[in-house]
């Protein structure tokens, strides 16, 4: 299972100091939609050109203009780009037919969808690359929400997806156990007081899943 850093900041400044201590112990660094929106593309590029051997992860969150929208952020350097779930088909497709065109991929952001298993195994048909099991911080605060609800979600799916929504190391077990493709920490690693540690820590807490 790859673990992935999503950054939460707001300014590629410190996105780029906070990738530089988690970069060796993560496989795919995600430049968070509050970034994106605030520091614009170049964020991407900057990056990418910083650690040109980890997968580049453009949280665009793109709701329309799906092939436009994907074009611009692998042409900026990324190397995977969401697209959300609620998203109509043809909006997925299109980024779908720009990352073909690149030699890249389309992630889809469940977020926000009742049902998501049944979305997933409707835009994986489409050729994403894989789904994102995603509960955001609103959603997490909802009556009824419980982290294995992902985990549930993931399994029922029968997809290739990742976990986004609340990873730590007391939970990454689960994530790892439900057979999850990538497991998505992002305060977890972002607010600890030793980023390269906290990062650490998630790495070795997946590769003593794996051995167990």
């Amino acid at each position: 299972m790859q673990l992935q850093f999503a950054m939460d900041t707001l300014t590629t400044e410190h996105a780029l100091e906070l990738a530089g201590k988690a970069a060796p112990y993560v496989d795919v660094i995600e430049l968070g939609t509050p970034l994106i929106k605030s520091a614009g593309l170049s964020a991407i590029t900057a990056v990418k050109d910083a650690h040109p051997d980890k997968i580049v992860f453009a949280d665009l969150k793109t709701m329309d203009a799906g092939e436009l929208e994907a074009d611009i952020a692998f042409q900026a350097g990324a190397d995977l780009v969401t697209v959300l779930g609620v998203a109509g088909d043809s909006t997925i497709a299109g980024a779908v037919k720009a990352a073909k065109q690149h030699g890249k991929g389309i992630v889809v952001d469940l977020i926000g969808v009742p049902d998501k298993a049944a979305r997933a195994k409707e835009v994986t048909a489409l050729g994403v690359e894989f789904v994102e099991m995603h509960a955001g911080l609103d959603e997490q605060a909802e009556e009824g929400f419980t982290f294995e609800t992902l985990l549930r979600d993931g399994e029922a799916s029968g997809v290739d997806f990742s976990v986004a929504g609340g990873i730590t190391t007391d939970t990454i077990a689960a994530v790892q156990a439900s057979g999850a493709r990538v497991a998505v920490a992002g305060s977890a690693i972002y607010s600890a007081d030793d980023v390269a540690a906290a990062a650490s820590a998630l790495r070795d807490a997946i590769t003593a899943s794996a051995a167990a």
